[in-house]
């Protein structure tokens, strides 16, 4: 059988042709007999598939003679965590995040919470998957973990209890699972949270969990100026993302974040190595240069990340799209930490967010990341490319193509999984300059 849902770093697919029980079921003994597993844990999201699909799964672990620690309804992150705490020899996650209701995934890690990516296995077991032949061994099992205590006990080895403030935080988990650890760290912290769609929710009735969406935000950031809180926090539906807004309610681009998390992960660890994207860099490389510490560049995806950063024994791994990873986290993305590093920041400091990143945003503008269809992505590359290489300062083809001039730089990317063209524009302190190359970089590619 064709499996259609393999994309380049997980599962992804539509309910029930591109994914569903069988299927699950298919991928699970696929899995286990790949990574030759004798123990393996499983985890789920809210989503109102992800039972079955779980289910599914570990029955085709069981066939194939493995033992399932089965931790049940959590956070990817969660996944990870217990693949390595178990000492596991694999982890696999049921999940779609923000993808639409009518979708399901899989999210698949193999020990210490390694990622397993196309190039990594995935491929691989999805000609195992697809084949007729099961590993069939005796001796399979499922034990249900409790897991929660452990992962929290984890997460505040992050910051210094002692030193934080008593804020008032908004949370919006959206439906999405990340209320189920918030809920658990609430009564070890000084904090008073004002949660928003606390409860696991899979049939999303405040739409699907992804704040990166615009139309998304409204509802986290009338509810920080209401309560007049000092952030607020809001997560996709497998919260291994976090997005975070001022005290005024101001949505602060990933890229900030990056800066804030690598300075405060810097005076934890003087002299760490600090893995980052291309996409925009300006700020983060001035930041880590200021902290003493070593930025490395990688290119962009949680495999290349996590990949660079164990290559370096970087600290801290930072994308602009929200995902940061932490070496003392088996190297894995995280969307708790970030959020209680920013309030320890908050605290120790004494200045508000918006103090934080305000100035930073300042003197680097950054567009964001636009999305544009393209008929042919390669050939759209390769005409920035004849229009700008010529005059660059310097081009870097790390991922895609970018483009650094003396008061402004750009980075073009194609999508891992669709005929799309990733655009990131930043300047040196010129909002209006900002404006005028973003308008210019896309009249060029939408030519």
């Amino acid at each position: 059988m064709k499996i259609s849902s393999f994309k380049a770093y997980d599962i992804r697919g539509q309910i029930p042709n591109e994914l569903n029980a069988e299927i699950c079921y298919r991928i699970g003994n696929a899995t286990g007999e790949f990574l030759k597993a004798k123990r393996m844990v499983v985890g789920r999201d809210m989503r109102l598939t992800s039972l079955e699909f779980s289910d599914a799964v570990i029955g085709g672990l069981i066939d194939a003679g493995i033992e399932v620690l089965d931790i049940g309804m959590c956070g990817t992150e969660m996944v990870y965590f217990a693949t390595s705490h178990l000492n596991a020899d694999g982890g696999i996650m049921v999940t779609a995040s923000h993808n639409p209701a009518d979708y399901n995934g899989l999210k698949l890690v193999r020990e210490e919470a390694r990622p397993i990516s196309a190039d990594t296995g995935l491929d691989d077991i999805q000609q195992l998957a697809e084949g007729d032949d099961r590993n069939e061994r005796d001796g399979g099992s499922r034990r249900h973990v409790p897991i929660l205590d452990a992962y929290i006990e984890h997460m505040l080895t992050y910051i210094d209890d002692s030193t934080l403030k008593p804020l008032k935080l908004v949370l919006n988990p959206g439906n999405g699972c990340a209320g189920i650890a918030s809920d658990a760290l609430e009564p070890h912290l000084p904090f008073e949270l004002i949660k928003l769609h606390n409860e696991p929710d899979g049939t999303f009735p405040n739409g699907i969990p992804n704040p990166m969406l615009p139309e998304n935000q409204a509802v986290t950031s009338e509810a920080v100026l209401e309560h007049g809180a000092d952030m607020g926090i809001a997560w996709d539906g497998d919260f291994d993302r976090c997005f975070l807004f001022d005290e005024k309610g101001t949505f602060i681009e990933g890229y900030y974040i990056v800066g804030l998390l690598a300075e405060s992960i810097l005076a934890k660890d003087p002299g760490a190595k600090i893995v980052h994207d291309p996409r925009m860099t300006w700020n983060t490389l001035e930041v880590v240069a200021a902290a003493g510490g070593e930025a490395v560049q990688s290119k962009s995806g949680h495999s290349f990340i996590k990949e660079k950063m164990r290559e370096v024994d970087a600290a801290y791994g930072g994308e602009m799209s929200a995902h940061h990873y932490f070496r003392n986290f088996s190297y894995a993305d995280s969307g708790m930490i970030p959020w209680l590093l920013v309030a320890e920041l908050i605290s120790v400091s004494g200045k508000s967010l918006s103090e934080l990143v305000g100035e930073r945003m300042a003197m680097y503008p950054a567009s964001g990341e636009i999305n544009r269809k393209v008929e042919d992505a390669k050939a759209t590359l390769k005409k920035l490319y004849d229009t700008y290489a010529g005059d660059a300062l310097n081009v870097d083809d790390t991922d895609g193509y970018s483009f650094e001039f003396p008061d402004w730089r750009f980075n073009i990317r194609m999508s891992n999984t669709e005929p799309v063209v990733r655009l990131n524009v930043e300047t040196r302190g010129d909002a209006a300059l900002l404006e005028e190359k973003t308008a210019q970089v896309l009249a060029i590619l939408e030519s």
